[in-house]
């Protein structure tokens, strides 16, 4: 595994290609990288904080009390900006790729990033979310897609969910509050009403029976090789995120997800989604996201990465390999 601050500097140099060219170049093959070290985001990112009604919850802060390395870290905040009787309401503070940078649907691309949770962590039953993929929504499009992958937060467990179009599965086997499902099969949130099921596909060590309570079927249209490592405890620290993002509607899709250098799970199958009017690009936004909220929610985030190439994102040639 390359050390850290060799590769740190490597980087700036190889991804230091200026973006004022991205339009001419393939997205695909445009290398990305962020420390956050300075004022702003780096030209050599293609990030943004995006300015619209669900984002005036948060805020966006270039500081250096709190980082993982280098000199500096991005500070995002959310606070009350909804009311609790008010529905589709959100409060976010959202980094997102530059339109003119996204990879086409069809294409697979390496991400990372380092996220710290900030105290207090929520412990509450609700929907948080740390960072997510997902399609273009065009204007012809009917409904509202969920990302096709998520890493999200709930009663203070980390856990990750992959979504794709809505296919028929079969009830999970329930004991003693937990369900589970045949070898082969993944539990699975069927939601036939919006089109999609949402499956679950890593957790951390602290999870409950409970947790699961919504997976409560199963389906063979995703496959998971687990890998033996969970998720990492979001109290545990930085945590550093590879994942390797191949979205697949018609079931040829395939996610990797490390964490701190471990292998977390390998996923195939139906990922994500083929209605009509959606878009032709994925894309990757990271911060936090929740319904109506009590008091301020803060992440840190440092080490955004992007490649076509493993070694540049997982920075481990043995585990990279092994990707091929």
């Amino acid at each position: 595994m390359v050390p850290f601050s060799r590769y740190a500097l490597a980087a700036l140099v190889a991804f230091g290609t200026s973006l004022s060219c991205a339009h001419a170049q393939d997205a695909v093959s445009t290398k990305l990288y962020d420390g956050f070290d300075g004022t702003t985001f780096a030209e050599t990112g293609g990030l943004y904080y995006r300015e619209n009604a669900e984002q005036k919850a948060g805020t966006a802060t270039f500081q250096s009390e709190v980082k993982r390395a280098g000199t500096g870290a991005l500070k995002l905040s959310v606070r009350p900006h909804c009311t609790a009787d008010s529905e589709g309401c959100s409060e976010r503070a959202e980094i997102w790729e530059k339109t003119e940078l996204r990879v086409p649907y069809d294409k697979g691309v390496w991400f990372g990033f380092s996220v710290k949770f900030a105290d207090p962590i929520p412990q509450n039953d609700h929907r948080y979310l740390i960072a997510q993929w997902k399609r273009e929504i065009g204007p012809d499009a009917e409904g509202d897609f969920s990302p096709f992958l998520a890493l999200r937060l709930d009663n203070g467990r980390l856990f990750a969910t992959i979504e794709g179009n809505f296919r028929p599965g079969t009830p999970a086997e329930e004991k003693d509050g937990a369900y589970t499902c045949p070898a082969g099969q993944t539990s699975v949130w069927l939601r036939p009403e919006v089109n999609q099921m949402r499956s679950l596909v890593a957790h951390d060590a602290n999870w409950r029976p409970d947790d699961g309570k919504t997976f409560s079927s199963c389906t063979d249209e995703l496959v998971l090789t687990a890998r033996d490592n969970p998720l990492p405890a979001p109290d545990s620290g930085w945590i550093d995120f590879a994942v390797y993002s191949h979205p697949g509607p018609d079931g040829d899709g395939r996610v990797e997800l490390f964490a701190n250098g471990k292998w977390i799970v390998t996923a195939t199958g139906f990922i994500g989604h083929n209605d009509r009017g959606l878009g032709e690009n994925q894309y990757f936004k990271f911060g936090p996201y929740r319904a109506a909220g009590e008091g301020e929610w803060t992440l840190y985030y440092d080490d955004f990465r992007r490649s076509p190439d493993c070694i540049d994102v997982l920075r481990d040639e043995k585990a990279c390999a092994l990707m091929d």
